[in-house]
């Protein structure tokens, strides 16, 4: 596996940076799971379970293992830095400080591995006026100014169903800054500290508005944006059967044989009309689409290039043919819980194939495995 031989110590729970970990755990980096004795990490107790532990836990938490350490008792702190000596990379989300006040901060944790990778991933980052204060990823999007956009038009900002802020501004940001520091690594010798900020990586996304607001100096509009219900051709239109069908059909050729499909072109040159007349034929477009089914619609759009697609509930995206092929919910054997369903990971490389080779793993289920490693404990059959 690609990252056969890199050691993760993961301290981070809940989202972020277990999925960041899982990024890496998926590609063959032994990652261990640093949890507190008494309850862990949080997400193994939400429901529903699986032979107890919360179905997220089980797919954010594969390819990884437990060990179970109390990091404010001195015993478990000289265990701690015996694990640092021996890895790679180290990743964790407490607020700025935390680390530090344990002693088990970067600057002294680097004293007994040069070679450490710290990623601190964190709601605003290691510095500035609001890196001390708490916040969870509808705040990133708020401060981010992304919130603001994200809705209808006249109506209130409303939230993402997938948190954009803690994956896309946090956990990937963190993958991408530990892969280049390992490959800055074999050149330098030397680790170095990764500072990701969800907020900054939220305002990052940004790229398809933020830049023209930088050089123009227009805010734009919730709802009034072009991928985000400004035109005609980029819009979600409810159905007769009350189901929706999502239209991209944001080039010419596309948009051409959109209006064709649905009787409408006298559309067709009014593709990149002002935003009023926009909205009249957001109306012209409704009308006609709820005359019919969703059904119906996927079959009169079925081989014409037009970029319609059905709006799909999860029953039915899992069940979809595209999903399948691709394997993008996994099938395992849990020699416990038996069949066991879960998010395949999405990068898909040519010669490695990337495959679940531990469950996820009870609390501090490796404690004595990993201290065999360490020569703290002596295995079973040395006594």
């Amino acid at each position: 596996m690609p990252l056969e031989g890199i050691r993760v110590l993961d301290l981070t729970r809940l989202l972020p940076g277990p999925y960041c970990s899982l990024m890496l755990a998926d590609f063959g980096a032994d990652v261990i799971k640093i949890e507190d004795p008494t309850i862990g990490d949080y997400a193994r107790w939400w429901e529903p379970k699986i032979g107890g532990l919360s179905a997220m836990f089980h797919s954010l938490n594969r390819n990884k293992r437990s060990m179970s350490l109390d990091l404010k008792q001195d015993q478990n702190r000289e265990v701690f830095v015996e694990l640092v000596r021996t890895a790679d990379v180290l990743i964790e989300s407490f607020r700025p400080g935390v680390m530090d006040r344990l002693g088990l901060g970067y600057e002294e944790l680097k004293k007994h591995n040069p070679k450490l990778i710290y990623c601190a991933i964190t709601s605003y980052g290691q510095t500035g006026p609001y890196k001390d204060i708490p916040g969870h990823d509808i705040n990133f999007l708020g401060y981010s100014g992304l919130l603001e956009l994200q809705g209808e038009q006249n109506r209130k900002p409303v939230s993402s169903s997938v948190q954009i802020g803690d994956l896309g501004g946090g956990a990937l940001m963190g993958v991408v800054g530990i892969l280049v520091s390992i490959i800055e690594a074999q050149k330098s010798g030397k680790g170095q500290f990764i500072d990701i900020s969800m907020l900054d990586g939220s305002v990052s996304w940004m790229q398809t508005m933020l830049p023209s607001y930088l050089v123009s100096g227009q805010l734009p509009g919730r709802g009034e944006l072009v991928l985000n219900g400004g035109m005609a051709c980029y819009e979600t239109y409810e159905t007769k059967d009350h189901r929706y069908l999502s239209v991209g059909a944001l080039e010419m050729k596309f948009w051409k044989n959109f209006c064709q499909v649905i009787g409408k072109e006298e559309l067709i040159n009014q593709l990149n009309a002002p935003p009023e007349q926009q909205a009249g034929m957001k109306k012209e477009i409704q009308a006609i689409i709820e005359t019919k089914t969703l059904t119906e619609w996927v079959g009169l759009f079925d081989g014409v290039d037009a970029c319609v697609a059905p709006v799909l509930t999860m029953e039915e995206m899992v069940n979809d043919p595209q999903i399948q092929h691709r394997g993008m919910i996994e099938e395992e054997n849990h020699p416990e819980y038996g069949q066991m369903r879960q998010v395949a990971n999405p990068i898909k490389l040519s010669r490695t194939m990337v495959k679940t080779v531990r469950f996820a793993p009870g609390l501090g289920e490796h404690n004595e495995e990993i201290l065999q490693e360490l020569g703290l404990l002596k295995s079973t059959k040395e006594k």
